[in-house]
């Protein structure tokens, strides 16, 4: 009997391909971290759509947030999605770029690990679902919270050693531009100063001032309405006259580096004749000591 022989083609099986993104981070607002981003993009970016087994599912990058969760709404948009499945797996250059504080990392991979979501980090070649995963993450997410706590408190040395010593490059302040390291009166504003601490020896208290310039269609120094507190808070500046008070906030927290009221404990640094005055001693002193009386109904 002649035997009939079939040939069978190999097939190989089906490899589903993951959907990946990437999370890109920057902490600083400069042209170089600009950029630094922009290269974390579109390195991520060409990775995925150059993986056989990864499909392309976004990209989420921000600049000038903080590692915390609640200031960093690409992250929060990220876990969303997520959520709703429709990432396998998410890309991130290094542990301290997904989150600083070791608690808040571990509370988001292990909430992704039991989505099924992977989470890789290229710097420290550490893929969460892997069974060593999450202790190295832990250890290592450790290290990258005492590492930022020991820039961060350099950082604060260096500045509170300038100012003690007077060197302290002042931060934009109303009625002022920044000028090769000096405060320098802006024209338009400082005219608007001016105004503001004559209607309110004359008679005017905070939220009339307000209303008042409000209605000439003033910008405020933070671009919106002027109200009672932010006229409060030009007349009260010792920068209106020519003198500058440093440290009168303090990073409590390197983590989510929230400013708060120094109530005496760190010194402060007084520093007289720092730069021109819009306003002159006597002006000052008179709207203080008018201010004081007033009381709450400034």
């Amino acid at each position: 009997m002649e035997r009939n022989v079939t040939k069978i083609a190999v097939t190989m099986p089906h490899t589903k391909r993951l959907r990946a993104a990437a999370y890109c981070r920057v902490s600083g607002g400069t042209e170089e971290t600009k950029r630094s981003l922009t290269t974390q993009v579109n390195y991520f970016k060409k990775h995925i759509e150059n993986a056989e087994n990864l499909e392309f599912a976004g990209i989420y990058a921000e600049a000038r947030a903080t590692g915390t969760k609640c200031e960093r709404p690409e992250f929060q948009r990220l876990i969303a999605d997520c959520r709703a499945g429709l990432i396998d797996i998410v890309l991130t250059k290094s542990i301290s770029r997904l989150a600083r504080n070791t608690l808040t990392l571990l509370e988001t991979v292990r909430e992704l690990k039991s989505l099924g979501i992977d989470v890789f980090f290229e710097e420290q070649n550490i893929h969460t679902l892997s069974e060593r995963g999450e202790l190295m993450l832990t250890i290592m997410a450790s290290i990258a919270q005492e590492e930022s706590h020991t820039v961060s408190e350099n950082i604060k040395w260096r500045k509170r050693r300038d100012m003690a010593s007077g060197k302290t490059v002042p931060a934009k302040v109303y009625g002022y531009d920044v000028r090769d390291g000096k405060l320098v009166p802006n024209a338009e504003q400082a005219q608007i100063v001016q105004i503001i601490f004559e209607d309110f020896l004359g008679g005017l208290g905070c939220t009339k001032i307000a209303g008042f310039l409000n209605s000439c269609g003033l910008e405020s120094p933070r671009g919106k309405s002027w109200s009672k507190n932010t006229v409060k808070y030009i007349l009260q500046n010792e920068k209106m006259r020519g003198n500058s008070l440093y440290q009168q906030t303090f990073v409590k927290d390197h983590i989510n580096k929230k400013q708060v009221k120094n109530n005496g404990e760190l010194p402060q640094y007084f520093i007289s004749d720092s730069h021109t005055g819009i306003v002159g001693n006597a002006l000052f002193e008179a709207v203080q000591s008018k201010m004081q009386r007033r009381g709450s109904h400034a």
